[in-house]
């Protein structure tokens, strides 16, 4: 084989590698899907102050539905598409999404309309739950998005990257669940990657949701990538009981451990025991009354149809998957301080984007 020959054949496997996705945290690749998130907004004011995605256009974008929750279809000229997500908007509905926080399990149905049930499997370990708000905006996304998908396919797109910023990122978190054990059911090709770059995104669900999850996307195809300076990543409130461990765990015989004490200690032991136990139950139960019941109730009235579920006796809300962490120096106080009046300095595009630029 002559030299000219080995190079040519060296150059198109390269191009060939190079246009499919790859794992891996890519600073250019989740840079230029943060231009798509920024037009997903539908604020021309607040997107033109970012720069046009260089490579991918729109081909679709759906109207808003359910609980004010909207997305669009990107290409690119590799066959690569983005399914971008919108975060929460000024509308009201919109941030009852967010405060309805109970959980659910990640396992079951929900009963969205009197003509549509979602049906969904977010995870495999029964004890995994998610966020009820963004599990019922998952719902209404999730019917418009799986034609287009399907459609795109049948073209020869195999390769799909996800990204949502804010609210979009937790939606994100459950859209790619979803996807992964759609295929798992054979209900989606098996062929078909998935990317996701969840951004400035809350936690989306327990530990054994984390767990699940971090296994399906794990060898780098996907991220949370998060400014430390952003307080949305730290919600919701978490609370963990002595349920929320393992089976196999010290807590278990506590109180038969703490009878074979001597006196004072046992007695001391006992009440601390219980004051922990029955403090941090009756904080979720409160939770769970104020955070779902309540606006359950409240969303009946705005979705014609739709049945609150039974929520988990689970508040127990962590961290999920892989984080990128940006992180805010002084130097970035500077340019983006702290303030009392704008709850979101931190959180939108423009400060996200300014320390990626400053990542190495």
């Amino acid at each position: 084989m002559s030299k000219r020959i080995f190079v040519l054949l060296h150059f198109f496997a390269v191009t060939a590698t190079s246009q499919q996705l790859q794992p891996g945290f890519n600073k250019e690749e989740y840079k230029e899907l943060m231009y798509v998130s920024a037009r997903t907004t539908v604020n021309e004011n607040y997107y033109k102050q970012l720069p046009a995605p260089a490579h991918f256009k729109m081909i679709y974008q759906s109207n808003p539905m359910g609980l004010d929750n909207l997305w669009d279809l990107w290409k690119d000229e590799n066959n690569h598409a983005v399914i971008s997500i919108r975060g929460t908007t000024q509308n009201g509905l919109s941030w009852l999404e967010n405060f309805y926080s109970a959980m659910v399990p990640a396992n079951g149905e929900l009963k969205v309309a009197d003509d549509y049930t979602f049906k969904y499997q977010l995870a495999t370990n029964p004890r995994a739950t998610v966020h009820v708000g963004w599990l019922l905006g998952l719902a209404f996304l999730s019917r418009d998005m799986l034609p287009k998908i399907d459609s795109l396919y049948k073209t020869g797109v195999k390769d799909f990257y996800v990204i949502g910023h804010s609210q979009g990122g937790a939606l994100a978190y459950l859209l790619t669940a979803h996807l992964y054990h759609l295929q798992k059911q054979n209900l989606l090709p098996q062929d078909v990657k998935w990317k996701t770059y969840c951004s400035a995104a809350p936690k989306p669900g327990n530990l054994y949701f984390a767990y699940d999850y971090e296994a399906l996307t794990q060898n780098g195809w996907a991220y949370n990538v998060v400014n430390s300076a952003d307080w949305v990543p730290e919600t919701p409130f978490s609370i963990q009981t002595l349920s929320d461990f393992n089976t196999t765990n010290p807590f278990v015989n506590a109180k038969s451990v703490i009878k074979k004490m001597r006196f004072p200690k046992n007695v001391v032991m006992k009440i601390v025991y219980n004051k922990m136990d029955r403090k941090t139950r009756k904080a979720m139960k409160y939770y769970c009354k104020n955070l779902g019941t309540r606006i359950g109730k409240m969303l009946t009235k705005n979705l014609p149809g739709f049945e609150p579920p039974p929520y988990a006796e689970n508040m127990n809300y962590v961290r999920t998957g892989n984080y990128i962490t940006l992180l805010a120096d002084e130097a970035y106080y500077q340019l983006f301080p702290d303030s009392k009046e704008n709850a979101f300095a931190h959180h939108l595009h423009k400060p996200y984007l300014y320390l990626l630029n400053q990542l190495k």
